[in-house]
């Protein structure tokens, strides 16, 4: 097998992650660092990121129910809470499915199959990506228009999005508004609304592929099923 795909097997991280690893210099075999891609691993072999040995696990998948408050990231240097710290029963290496701000709350994947989390990740694979947005401001037809075509962001166009006006408050001057993305960029919704004229107030991730939250409270999480996994795997081979 080679390195980087063993590397995103054992769950440390996904295989495009695991090659910047190895350019890094941070992998080595029997204690020899590798820098080609192209190195295989053997049975017997040991393999060591950052000087700590890495094996293959049995690959799980969970889906949380994030609160707001706490970090989509396997560790924090500022010693807040993560999105590992709720599901401390888990003894798999594992890790969040792309991210959620700190403020964010809703649908979280968490896995630590690295081919997977390259699949639900990539925008070419078009999984939808659902969230709810309470906005300061008044969303109509006309501002929300532009979502539909793409915005530059950053320098870069997003893709094309869907929304629904959910609730329009006037006298609170505030709207509700559900949107579909496929991308999953930094801050990205909160940004294109922003480049609409709306500020996000809340935030909310309700689906992703087939995914929903029923059944979990904030903080909550469950192990998906087989079932559950081949529906998103499935979503992503039909959006390719």
């Amino acid at each position: 097998m080679r390195i980087n795909k063993y590397i995103a097997h054992a769950g440390v991280a996904s295989r495009r992650k695991a090659e910047e690893l190895i350019m890094q210099g941070l992998v080595t075999i029997n204690g020899q660092k590798v820098t080609a891609l192209a190195t295989t691993v053997k049975s017997g072999d040991v393999v060591e990121v950052e000087g700590q040995p890495i094996y293959n696990e049995e690959k799980v998948y969970y889906l949380l129910n994030k609160p707001r408050g706490v970090i989509s990231s396997v560790s924090d240097d500022k010693g807040r809470k993560t999105v590992i710290d709720l599901l401390p029963e888990v003894k798999e290496r594992i890790y969040p499915v792309g991210r959620l701000d700190w403020d964010t709350t809703g649908l979280l994947i968490l896995t630590n199959d690295g081919d997977f989390t390259d699949k639900m990740i990539h925008p070419r694979n078009e999984i939808d990506k659902v969230y709810v947005a309470r906005l300061k401001g008044i969303a109509n037809k006309e501002n929300l228009r532009p979502l539909t075509r793409g915005l530059l962001i950053d320098g870069k166009k997003t893709k094309p999005a869907r929304y629904r006006i959910l609730k329009v408050e006037p006298d609170k001057n505030r709207s509700l508004v559900e949107l579909t993305i496929h991308e999953g960029r930094n801050h990205q919704v909160k940004k294109m609304f922003e480049a609409v004229g709306l500020l996000v107030d809340k935030l909310s991730r309700t689906r992703f592929g087939t995914l929903d939250l029923t059944g979990l409270r904030p903080g909550e999480s469950r192990r998906l099923n087989k079932k559950e996994i081949s529906q998103l795997h499935n979503a992503a081979t039909q959006g390719n």
